[in-house]
């Protein structure tokens, strides 16, 4: 297994007392997903119809030989279930532990005027990278579709939740060149949002992907055996 610079991560405490992490990935890591992309490209498989984003194209991508899942996902899952630990009570819907697996992987083009309506994932855990964001929010939020309102989103990525009183709350992202490389990792169902850019002919490029419970036949076997022989180092 390649060794990978560490990792920059910022916990989230919105949603008390649990939110997300919010990591910044080395340029090595930003590199190799460039070139899943690439490579997508070269015979594109389209994920649209499994996706809620009104965008012109999604496109599945392959982690090959899992690279990014075991160097960079696994590490982060132990980092929130550190970080997060009543998620792991929340999340107890299994009669015993069972490994995970990336079980959808795919790039975003967004393109002016295209967004994401407000919608939660599948699995039990999500990632969004952005790797291109050809906009400022700055220019963005000056335009005359939002500079006069109290609350302008154009370009913004926003987590939804509720507070602890019931109340529906947000938090903002606001994208420009700096965020390029950030990966946001959260829980499946928190819902969120993206919001159209505008004035820009460039396309935005995220990638997402969701985590789940590996419970095959073969996996769980594999899974055992793993633990038991941890259990007997012990």
């Amino acid at each position: 297994m390649e060794k990978i610079l560490q990792l920059e991560v910022i916990e989230r405490f919105p949603i008390n007392p649990i939110g997300w992490l919010e990591i910044k990935l080395p340029k090595i890591v930003m590199t190799k997903l460039e070139s899943y992309i690439e490579t997508a490209k070269n015979d594109p498989i389209n994920f649209n119809s499994n996706l809620a984003g009104n965008i012109t194209n999604s496109i599945l991508l392959e982690d090959k030989n899992n690279w990014f899942y075991k160097n960079i996902l696994t590490s982060v899952i132990n980092k929130f279930m550190d970080s997060y630990s009543d998620f792991d009570k929340d999340m107890n819907i299994l009669s015993e532990n069972a490994p995970f697996f990336l079980e959808s992987f795919w790039v975003n083009f967004q393109k002016e005027n295209e967004f994401n309506p407000l919608h939660d994932h599948s699995g039990i855990f999500s990632f969004a990278i952005w790797v291109k964001i050809p906009t400022d929010w700055r220019e963005q939020h000056a335009l005359p579709i939002a500079a006069n309102s109290n609350s302008p989103q154009a370009s913004n990525f926003e987590f939804w939740h509720l507070t602890s009183f019931g109340k529906h709350s947000h938090y903002s992202y606001r994208l420009d060149k700096e965020s390029e490389g950030t990966m946001l990792f959260f829980p499946s169902k928190l819902m969120h949002t993206v919001y159209p850019f505008y004035n820009c002919d460039k396309e935005r490029i995220t990638i997402s992907g969701n985590i789940c419970y590996d419970i095959s036949e073969n996996s769980m076997r594999q899974f055992r055996s793993q633990m038991k022989g941890k259990n007997d180092q012990k």
